[in-house]
């Protein structure tokens, strides 16, 4: 096995190699370690590199494995963490000028868990100033190239993680996604990406958009997210929302799918979608009936949600900086300034009838998936766009807003349901095309198990962006 096959190798791989004392947490470690090095400088997924941790929890792994302690779920597996979660010494910028030297006293309840299964820390991926778009460019350490073109945007707000895991830059990354930011970079890298159940994960610090905000794997395999799962999900004081593990969601990943009840929507009654992505998508999910699953394509009939987004990003966007947003404005990211004024000029009223109508929405579609084990739509309507823009700008000829345009992703947000990225092709540029897999509240488990079984039928970790 040559050093590239070595770094692309799944963690569920890696640790049946270190059981059976074939590979060695050091030499993986060291592997990517130099990929890193080789990769990153023009791809910029990684903005703080911790090699000295890196190798110091490898050699710790590695005397666990030699001795028979590995008892860690994770033990000796390369991690990375996104740069907008806390990690205890290590600096943590959230992609913004203001926070640029930040170096948190705490870990996060994900990094604490992550740690404690013994993980590999690689170090801290990029992100835009405070998650705020759909590309992982930022004033700190500018834009995320796709790892399949050069100078297509990596997708955001976990645009660093996604690229890292496409490179084979380390197997698990992790995400946070408030309007999509785990699946967004997921899609346009080609790997997968989970959104959990809201508060399957305990997210602290707290999020400015609060109910919206969601914390997951980025992996190339679904059994390493459902692996990742396993580790960090489950009830956390620091998080009231949070409930016990019960599921083995690695478990969860066995069996066919024969019998789902599976909603296809194209465009959910709102999104525009570019003609290749639409057709490449409505392709893919006709691969289901193969699988043994019924397949409707369905009207929801639900309006776009994008107001209730806009609303609620927008004070969330405000509230962030508060009574000092005039001393700081100099140091804000230009293209949320806009953002932050809609905010600020906004009422409690008008904030209080966007949580409403949030509420109603959720509850429109938890009654529509009474009918459906999943609802399945394209994930993303374009293929990745130019690096370092906000947005795409148009779509079929109509303009696009900050966010507006990830009219896939946001209305999962509002609903808290679980949702996840499926790789399923290329468009014509050459750039990767998603399906999205929408599963009823609470019900991940089903989600893995639909994607595993589609991964085991058309895989596609054997593509590999052209790097080498």
């Amino acid at each position: 096995m040559d050093a590239t096959d070595l770094c692309y190798m799944s963690a569920t791989e890696l640790l049946d190699a270190y059981r059976e004392k074939t590979l060695s947490p050091v030499e993986v470690t060291e592997a990517i370690l130099d990929r890193i090095e080789r990769v990153n400088p023009a791809l910029n997924a990684f903005v703080t590199i911790t090699s000295e941790r890196a190798r110091a929890d490898a050699q710790t792994a590695e005397r666990a494995w030699m001795q028979g302690e590995a008892t860690g779920a994770l033990t000796g597996v390369p991690i990375s963490i996104k740069d907008i979660t806390y990690t205890k010494g290590i600096r943590t910028t959230r992609g913004s000028l203001l926070y640029a030297n930040e170096v948190p006293d705490e870990d996060a309840p994900f990094v604490e868990r992550v740690y404690a299964a013994g993980a590999v820390m690689l170090g801290k991926t990029n992100t835009p100033e405070l998650g705020w778009k759909g590309d992982s460019g930022n004033r700190v350490f500018g834009p995320t190239h796709n790892p399949w073109k050069h100078g297509r945007t990596a997708g955001g707000s976990s645009g660093g993680a996604a690229a890292a895991v496409g490179a084979g830059l380390g197997p698990l990354a992790s995400g946070t996604d408030g309007a999509g930011s785990i699946r967004i970079p997921a899609g346009f890298c080609g790997v997968y990406g989970l959104k959990p159940s809201f508060a399957r994960v305990a997210y602290y610090p707290p999020s400015s958009v609060e109910k919206l905000a969601h914390i997951g794997p980025i992996t190339r395999t679904v059994r390493d997210s459902a692996l990742l799962m396993n580790v960090t999900a489950g009830a956390d004081p620091r998080d009231a929302g949070t409930w016990p593990l019960t599921e083995d969601y690695l478990a969860a990943c066995e069996g066919d799918i024969r019998g789902l009840r599976i909603a296809w929507s194209p465009d959910l009654g709102f999104a525009n979608v570019d003609p290749d992505v639409a057709a490449i998508t409505r392709q893919a999910a006709e691969k289901l009936v193969d699988l043994g699953c019924h397949v409707e394509e369905v009207e929801i009939g639900l309006p776009d949600p994008w107001p209730i987004v806009d609303t609620l990003w927008a004070v969330a966007q405000a509230g962030a900086h508060g009574d000092m947003y005039e001393q700081v404005k100099d140091q804000i990211d230009p293209g949320r300034i806009p953002i932050i004024e809609r905010g600020r000029a906004m009422s409690a009223a008008e904030h209080y009838a966007a949580i409403t109508a949030r509420a109603s929405w959720a509850d429109a579609m938890r009654r529509f998936m009474e009918n459906y084990d999943l609802l399945v739509t394209p994930q993303l309507p374009i293929t990745a766009f130019p690096a370092g823009d906000h947005q795409p700008g148009e779509i079929n000829g109509v303009p696009t807003t900050y966010l507006g345009w990830t009219a896939f992703t946001y209305p999962f947000n509002v609903t808290g349901q679980p949702a996840a990225t499926i790789p399923c092709g290329f468009a014509a540029d050459g750039l990767p095309v998603a399906l999205q897999f929408v599963g009823r509240w609470h019900d991940d488990a089903t989600v893995l198990r639909a994607s595993a079984a589609w991964e085991e039928a058309f895989p596609w970790r054997q593509h590999r962006p052209p790097l080498d």
